[in-house]
């Protein structure tokens, strides 16, 4: 595959990145707290190495980024952290007990966490020009989850959930070799570039873009931390609310496909409006209709919008704003502080209120959230505004 770039795409390999990459989560997110609880861990131990992974999901792009800022190969930043996840991991073989565990997970997870930031500015460095093709590279790490949660579920069921630690280590193994066959795309290091972040935050529309991210990930705290609780209380089978789950995913894949030929059409700052309001509207049918599965679906089906579609859209306004050689520390804004602390602050917000206010109430918060990330995108993106400002400057 080219881009009008010039250079051949290596569609392949970067997309073999994403399957492995995510397929770590695919183990990670309905196992894991399956997996600490027989390795006998209480609901708090659980709860505090959760936190560890929160806490370094915020920290680590921020130390990615200042070194691939730094260098001149940031394709090496993400082999290296590829490497040390995966070696650091094998510690969870022995480790036994609540800090050795804790140990263990905040060192994997720190460079687990870094790679991801580094390596999405080296895909849309080889995209150069054809950004809009981003998400038929990006769908495969939605098949990688798929393929995992599905396939990993089938293998624990038969071979134990002791097994989960040696699933992970294939899928981290899969993720170094992968990094080891992407070519990089090099681009101006930081410390050699005259570019400032503070001058890029002067920018109205780039505080805006990052309060609505930061926002839009606050109103997923209920889904993430709640949502399969919910259909089980619900009466929901935990078959149905695994297939529910899939179902978003699912989604996302067609959404992938599908803005590779829409966005440029749409434009990114539409498409990135649309994913707030429509997140909004998600909220308000899980809160007030999660009773009924028709509704259920429909919810599930606009994961496509407030996951797939924001997450493309936000990449792009990543490049809007911090174009070049503050593309490492715009990454590290939009991965750290607007996913890392906006999900943390959205899931401890919901561990809160859940018992206090009931589902619904929390729900229509969260609905709250996305509708005022809305309002402050459509209010503070002035694109016209910004570009007389660069050129007065």
């Amino acid at each position: 595959m080219t881009t009008d770039a010039g250079p051949r795409l290596p569609y392949w390999r970067l997309s073999a990145f994403y399957l492995s990459y995510f397929a770590i989560l695919g183990a990670m997110l309905p196992y894991w707290t399956v997996f600490l609880r027989a390795r006998g861990m209480s609901a708090l131990e659980i709860g505090q190495l959760m936190a560890v992974g929160t806490l370094t999901r915020i920290l680590a792009p921020w130390a990615s980024a200042w070194v691939g800022d730094r260098v001149p190969r940031r394709i090496v930043v993400v082999r290296a952290c590829a490497l040390l996840m995966t070696l650091i991991f094998c510690g969870m073989f022995v480790a036994r007990g609540f800090w050795p565990v804790a140990l263990v997970t905040a060192a994997f997870g720190f460079f687990w966490n870094a790679a991801l930031p580094q390596f999405e500015i080296v895909t849309l460095r080889h995209l150069a020009g054809a950004g809009n093709l981003y998400g038929r590279i990006r769908l495969w790490g939605s098949v990688g989850f798929i393929g995992v949660v599905l396939g990993g579920g089938w293998l624990l069921e038969r071979a134990g959930i002791d097994q989960l630690l040696a699933l992970l280590l294939v899928t981290m193994a899969g993720t170094l070799l992968s990094s080891l066959l992407v070519p990089d795309r090099p681009g101006p290091p930081a410390a050699l570039a005259k570019a400032s972040l503070r001058g890029a935050l002067r920018s109205p529309a780039a505080l805006g873009f990052l309060a609505a991210a930061f926002l839009m990930q606050v109103s997923h705290g209920p889904y993430y931390g709640f949502f399969s609780i919910l259909l089980e209380d619900l009466g929901y089978p935990r078959s149905m609310v695994g297939a529910l789950w899939a179902l978003g995913v699912v989604a996302e894949v067609g959404v992938f496909l599908a803005l590779a030929r829409l966005l440029p059409r749409i434009g990114a700052a539409r498409v990135f409006l649309g994913s707030l309001l429509l997140a909004a509207l998600r909220w308000l049918i899980i809160g007030h209709g999660a009773a009924s599965l028709p509704w259920l679906l429909l919810a599930q089906v606009l994961h496509a919008a407030t996951f797939g579609a924001f997450h493309v859209a936000a990449l792009a306004q990543v490049q809007r704003f911090f174009p070049a050689a503050l593309q490492g520390r715009g990454q590290a804004l939009y991965s750290g502080l607007c996913t890392g602390g906006g999900g943390a602050l959205g899931g401890v917000l919901s561990g809160w209120l859940w018992d206090a206010a009931g589902a619904t109430h929390v729900f229509e918060l969260a609905a709250g959230a996305a509708l005022l990330g809305a309002l402050l995108w459509s209010s503070l993106n002035r694109p016209a505004a910004d570009d007389a400002r660069a050129a007065a400057g």
